[in-house]
């Protein structure tokens, strides 16, 4: 399986040993492209026509690169020139992927090893709290938009959500969802394999274990394992995952000893597509004054040094 990406290098020198800082960008559930925008690509039917403006995870690597920090972001699974088929993706499958791109990063002599950080947005807010729990090279997160509770409860707030601003609903994929979220819900929890959604280009099948694995995988239990340098980031006005979904990380994380910092941001959406550059550049600002040196295990310090020896 490949999945597609691109690597965004700041134009200032390197450090001493020719390395970069470096953060992995994981994008929000449903069908998005490596900028963090709606798959129109490979999935044109499922989508209104774009609005204007670049996505959240393009902006965030721009920003980052100009504070001296790389980054990677990819396509999903069946998104943009990534193979596979994003409807038959599980929620663990995609946890397996950021981990996969994490060691891709590793193996790019450019990028140092000891200072990584993970943004996560939507779903990909949980996919880095997972993958940052056992992996001690991690030292800073950002979450943007991020769930607490079982995927169950965030879907169905954000149905009502949808229900009174209506805009997310010009996207037929969005709608079927959202017509058909309790169906969805119930046949994951009876461990039925699929469910078939009737889409303008033909009927979708989509897998329901990463329903069932979202709805059982709530990200306040991750929160509690967590001990890592963390900011939450979330639109006052997202109709994905509620600004309170937040609070309830911020919660967690205090209890796990941990000392997070939330940010509300008046306006903005889920992409948070209102939010102008200057404060994309104080979020990317923010996580870049976070990623400090750590310790590496030897595991990694082997692939540090096989590094070295290639320059």
């Amino acid at each position: 399986m490949t999945l597609a990406g691109t690597v965004t290098l700041p134009d200032a020198p390197p450090d001493e040993r020719g390395r970069y800082p470096a953060t992995l960008l994981l994008p929000s559930w449903l069908p998005r492209d490596r900028e963090g925008a709606w798959d129109r690509t490979g999935h044109p039917a499922w989508f209104a026509a774009a609005r204007d403006g670049a996505g959240l995870l393009g902006r965030l690597a721009e920003a980052l690169a100009e504070r001296g920090i790389a980054s990677l972001r990819c396509d999903p699974r069946g998104c943009g020139a990534s193979e596979g088929e994003w409807e038959r993706t599980s929620l663990f499958t995609r946890i397996d992927d950021a981990r996969d791109m994490l060691a891709a990063m590793r193996s790019d002599a450019a990028l140092d090893l000891r200072r990584s950080a993970i943004v996560g947005h939507g779903e990909g807010a949980t996919l880095a709290m997972s993958v940052a729990i056992g992996d001690p090279a991690i030292s800073a997160l950002t979450l943007i938009g991020p769930a607490a509770r079982s995927w169950r409860d965030v879907l169905r707030r954000g149905v009502a959500a949808r229900d009174r601003h209506a805009e997310e609903r010009q996207h037929p994929l969005v709608a079927v969802l959202d017509w058909r979220s309790e169906e969805m819900i119930e046949r994951a929890e009876r461990r039925e394999q699929d469910i078939d959604l009737r889409l303008p280009d033909g009927t979708l099948t989509m897998d329901l274990a990463w329903v069932e694995q979202a709805i059982h995988t709530p990200p306040l239990a991750l929160a509690t394992m967590l001990h890592r340098s963390v900011a939450l980031v979330h639109g006052a006005s997202d109709a994905w995952s509620h600004p309170d979904e937040s609070l309830l990380l911020v919660e967690a994380l205090r209890g796990g000893g941990n000392r997070p910092s939330r940010r509300l941001i008046a306006g903005a959406d889920h992409d948070l597509a209102q939010a102008g550059d200057d404060l994309i550049g104080e979020i990317a600002a923010d996580l870049a004054a976070r990623i400090t040196p750590v310790e590496l295990p030897p595991v990694l310090v082997a692939i540090e040094e096989m590094g070295d020896d290639l320059r």
